[in-house]
């Protein structure tokens, strides 16, 4: 694995710490209706990308998630006044305003897309996976879930080919302890998401997502031996999410005691502490990077504020046209 030094520290924390406040900016805005529909935040969960992205070769590897999925795209290089200007429905989003929170998406940067539909994703991150095994690539694809989703049958499907055909991807189930607002323990028997790998004698396991060094270590291992053609791997990312399921959700199903008990390992602050005791930095220092990632999250929101919306003419652009259609007269 790339070595992790005081350079990686200082990029986890700004990294983590923007992603953490463009999400903040965004309930914020939804609140003012600016961002309609549905909003997932990512708020607790950063470990896990940060990690993730340590770990991979972003000139060609491929990520694909649900619809937790405005952080990522910006981890593996996409504008994020761009992700921003999505939410807000502009031209100027990554896809033209027509994608919306759900579905950023960034061919440019190798981002696959968040997907509404529960599961969705996960036969197609193996799909990409086949078509760089046939192509004769080397690159890998991370395909995301939540814990909701492992309970999918394609989940299934998808295991059971990707072993088959010793697939290069990584499944990862982002466990944040509750689908939705149903706790992982009412929704099956077994609370060890990463066993179900078992059954396809997938190499599989926990990792403590609060982490990004734990993160990076078991994605490192993942990724080197789906590169090497020995196939897929399946890691259960333990994590915690500290806002609801979407903006909808009132949380009635914890307590705020429980959010946070949480906190107390949160993983911006963790690693805040690492470079604090190993001096890779002041807390004035540290203070200079919080003001900078709070104006880079204003001018996120001036871009998509000043943007404009798409022409309606855009909407026809987007579905196929057939000049002798017959059924019309």
């Amino acid at each position: 694995m790339k070595k992790i030094t005081k350079q990686t520290y200082l990029d986890w924390y700004k990294n983590m710490f923007f992603w953490r406040k463009f999400e903040d900016k965004l309930a914020s805005v939804y609140i003012q209706q600016k961002v309609r529909g549905f909003l997932h935040l990512y708020n607790g969960q950063e470990a896990i990308l940060a990690g993730a992205l340590h770990a991979m070769d972003l000139s060609k590897d491929k990520m694909i998630t649900a619809y937790r999925n405005h952080v990522q795209p910006i981890g593996m290089g996409e504008d994020p006044k761009k992700v921003m200007a999505e939410l807000y429905g502009k031209v100027t989003g990554t896809s033209k305003g027509m994608g919306g929170s759900m579905h950023i998406f960034s061919k440019e940067f190798r981002f696959y897309g968040g997907h509404g539909i529960v599961g969705g994703q996960i036969p197609l991150g193996a799909g990409l996976a086949f078509a760089d095994k046939y192509n004769g690539s080397d690159a890998v694809t991370l395909t995301c879930f939540g814990d909701g989703a492992a309970r999918q049958g394609s989940l299934h499907e998808a295991f059971n080919m990707a072993m088959l055909w010793k697939l290069p991807v990584v499944f990862i189930v982002e466990n944040n302890g509750y689908a939705m607002g149903t706790s992982v323990d009412r929704t099956a028997n077994h609370t060890d998401i990463w066993k179900l790998g078992l059954g396809y004698e997938m190499p599989c396991g926990p990792v403590d997502a609060m982490n990004p060094i734990k993160v990076a270590e078991a994605v490192d291992e993942a990724i080197q031996r789906a590169r090497r053609g020995d196939g897929p791997t399946f890691l259960e990312m333990k994590t915690y999410r500290y806002r609801g399921h979407s903006m909808s959700d009132a949380q009635h199903y914890r307590t705020k005691d429980e959010v946070e008990e949480y906190k107390k390992i949160d993983p911006i602050t963790q690693i805040k502490d690492i470079i604090l005791e190993k001096n890779y930095a002041t807390q004035e220092e540290l203070s200079a990077i919080d003001k900078e990632v709070k104006a880079m999250v204003n001018e996120c929101e001036k871009f998509a504020e000043d943007s404009p919306y798409p022409e309606t003419q855009q909407m026809y652009d987007m579905v196929y046209e057939q000049k002798d259609y017959p059924f019309i007269s």
